[in-house]
């Protein structure tokens, strides 16, 4: 594609419009969005009487100030488009389909097999919205802050490291899918890596063969990332998270992510898209339930959408009306990607119904249309009239058929049909122009057109999670050594999750037994028969003994009792609570000791009695009842298991809170599996919110999403045992 030439939209002065104070647009350079035609600057949304705009009878003037505006900020920028010209980047212009992917995400990792499975991963979504462009491999966050591993120590710590990754990657890309991989500039309370983040980057992205970079948080990657992975030989897309703010970074940021575009009934003009039509944005809106607004605006813009639905373990399904939407949306502008990066779009082409907008596509002899219906309605006649020239023939693109129009003088009127809320594509070839496999195209697009949208369902429903079972262990009619006595008693289960995100929606956090889907709060009046709990944290030596008794070994070791040295613990270490083990090594050595991981409700009678004491000591925080903090980037060891006998709970049960997180239950759905951890920790990593909460509090726990042991193995998860009583 030739570079594009910011005064290559000049007009001579005489024929410019005159009318030009009404439209300025330089309070819009930090916003995502350009204003609307029709109606002035900082026009409310939603204001009564929207339906008064004129948008026709301003139109051209909007446009000539547009490109005005464009030319301006390519010119006060310096701008260059060296990138956009760059072979190895121009796949970023055909990135429609972009999908962000928990590295738990079950499946695209099978934790009974132990293996990746990226070919289920990408069937499913081959099925039910026609596949992606790219995917964002996210391994980071929501469990970074559990202990002291930076982003780049998890991403070494993925079952089979680096080389796991690596073929996982390759996987993709034999589907014809591009990777990126995460970073974020506020991980600087974690391990010093020891170098710059770009310098990271560019090492994990070699070593793995991944294609792009996405920027948490980033307002414009910087472009540091770019220049350090070129120099490495290996040149990525760049991706921030959040809207530009500084716009020379449109030069070396090839990608972007879109936000919440205003939905009212004129669509917006994508300001990036506006800068540089080669841009590509992947419309996010990551909660969205009903997405038919983001869907029609990724396709009135010609720009892609990121379909994501696995959100930190909370699966946001899109519904089958969208999948099917997004199917349809990507058919058409992959086969005419060169159409949609066109120097020369158009947004806001002439339509000749209320609610109806287009914009328009040019290239190489055709010309593309993508048409939206604001409308609740469906609107069936003439849409659109189109410039007309003798040998032009015309196509349905979303239909999948040939259109005859009328010919009104040098005009050609379509006529077809539209969806209340629905989409329209039109194609007009000139006597010369081919479209190669077009025939192809229309019959699979027929095919689909048979079964409208408004016929698939729009209902949105959250994934049923299921609690694992806890395999049964013989009952005993006495404390066991080491376990304490908990009497029959009633007491009032009162729990919240207190992960960053979700808010209160439904799906967030875990599903008891006795609830309907999973959600945040909880409460439940619950008694339960005697049993026996753990005084105090399973210890250093007696895992050891564990151990040399049982011979165990993982099948997965990496991070296997990380902090021991030669098989043992280091010297003085035998007292405090042994670390670095799943979950599934602490039922291995529960079920070894005759016992089992206790319920995370008995956990917390245990802890609490049956008065609803917020700690396990009383009401109020005491420091004497916990370890002191630790707020350094490395983690410092435990403290012993009975260091702190004023933290003791009303049945004596001893350092519950503040030394290290214990394993309780672990829950799943179809996708996603978490454990529900307990306590909380003394590791109190700074310099940002997004870290993984602490839960000191009673009333709180916090959920840690499981993929291997590799991964979930942490310096600040222990555990304790739990028996019945006969």
């Amino acid at each position: 594609m030739s570079s594009y030439d910011p005064a290559a939209d000049a007009a001579p002065e005489d024929e410019r419009p005159r009318v030009r104070s009404e439209y300025k647009f330089s309070h819009v350079t930090t916003q995502r969005y350009l204003p609307l035609p029709g109606k002035a600057p900082g026009w409310p949304f939603a204001e009564i009487g929207h339906w008064k705009m004129d948008v026709d009878g301003t139109l051209d003037d909007w446009i000539a100030e547009l490109k005005d505006w464009r030319r301006e900020h390519l010119i006060r920028i310096g701008y260059d488009d060296a990138h956009y010209r760059r072979a190895e980047l121009q796949w970023a212009q055909r990135n429609f389909v972009h999908a962000q992917m928990m590295a738990e995400d079950r499946y695209f990792y099978d934790p009974v097999e132990g293996r990746y499975t990226v070919d289920r991963y990408l069937d499913d979504l081959q099925l039910r919205y026609g596949g992606i462009d790219s995917v964002l491999i996210w391994h980071v966050y929501p469990n970074i802050g559990v202990d002291d591993r930076n982003q780049f120590d998890l991403a070494r710590d993925l079952p089979g490291g680096l080389d796991g990754l690596r073929g996982a990657i390759d996987d993709f890309h034999r589907r014809g899918v591009r990777v990126f991989l995460p970073t974020m500039p506020w991980d600087q309370g974690t391990r010093d890596s020891g170098s710059k983040d770009w310098q990271c980057v560019a090492e994990l992205v070699a070593a793995v063969g991944a294609d792009g970079v996405n920027g948490d948080t980033y307002n414009g990657v910087p472009r540091a990332f770019f220049d350090a992975c070129d120099a490495a030989g290996h040149p990525v897309v760049l991706q921030p998270e959040s809207t530009i703010s500084a716009e020379e970074a449109l030069i070396w940021n090839v990608q972007s992510w879109g936000k919440k575009a205003p939905n009212e009934l004129i669509p917006p003009v994508a300001k990036f898209k506006w800068l540089e039509p080669r841009h590509m944005i992947n419309y996010e809106n990551r909660w969205g339930r009903d997405r038919n607004h983001d869907l029609q605006y990724i396709f009135f813009n010609g720009v892609g959408y990121n379909a994501w639905e696995n959100i930190w373990g909370l699966w946001n399904q899109l519904t089958d009306r969208d999948a099917e939407t997004l199917r349809r949306i990507a058919a058409i502008e992959r086969a005419f990607a060169a159409h949609m990066v066109s120097a020369d779009w158009r947004p806001y082409a002439r339509t000749l119904q209320a609610g109806v907008f287009a914009s328009r596509f040019p290239h190489a002899g055709s010309t593309v249309w993508n048409l939206v219906n604001r409308n609740e309605y469906g609107v069936c006649g003439e849409q659109i009239a189109v410039e007309h020239r003798d040998g032009n023939r015309y196509y349905d693109l979303w239909n999948g058929a040939a259109l005859q129009p009328r010919i009104d003088g040098d005009r050609a009127v379509i006529e077809f049909a539209m969806e209340g809320r629905g989409f329209g594509a039109l194609l007009a070839l000139s006597a010369d122009a081919e479209q190669p496999d077009l025939e192809e195209f229309l019959t699979r697009m027929r095919e689909r057109a048979a079964t409208p949208l408004h016929c698939y369902s729009a209902q949105w429903r959250s994934l049923q999670q299921r609690l694992l079972p806890i395999e049964a262990v013989a009952p005993v009619a006495a404390a066991p050594e080491g376990m304490v006595e908990i009497p029959a008693g009633e007491f009032e289960f009162k729990v919240g999750g207190v992960q960053i995100e979700g808010q209160t929606w439904e799906g967030v956090d875990v599903q008891y037994p006795w609830e309907d889907s999973a959600r945040r709060n909880h409460r439940k009046r619950m008694r339960l028969p005697r049993f026996f709990i753990d005084r105090t944290p399973v210890t250093n030596a007696q895992y050891l003994q564990f151990v040399r008794a049982s011979g165990y070994a993982p099948r997965d070791a990496h991070n296997y009792l990380r902090d021991w040295i030669d098989g043992a613990p280091r010297p003085g270490w035998d007292n405090r609570p042994v670390t670095w083990v799943s979950i599934e090594d602490a039922r291995a050595y529960a079920q070894w000791a005759g016992k089992r991981l206790p319920r995370e409700w008995e956990w917390h009678y245990a802890a609490q009695g049956d008065d609803g004491r917020l700690y396990p000591w009383g009401n109020d925080w005491r420091e004497d009842a916990v370890p002191a903090p630790n707020r350094a980037r490395r983690l410092r060891a435990p403290e012993d298991v009975d260091a702190h006998p004023a933290g003791a709970s009303p049945f004596g049960v001893l350092d519950l809170v503040g030394n290290v997180w214990q394993w309780t239950d672990e829950y799943h759905d179809e996708h996603t599996r978490g454990a529900v951890l307990r306590g909380g920790s003394s590791y109190q990593p700074q310099t940002s919110h997004w870290y993984f909460p602490q839960a000191y509090r009673l009333d709180q726990h916090n959920k840690l999403l499981l993929m291997a042991p590799s991964k979930d193995r942490s310096g600040c998860i222990g555990f304790r045992c739990a028996a019945d009583a006969s």
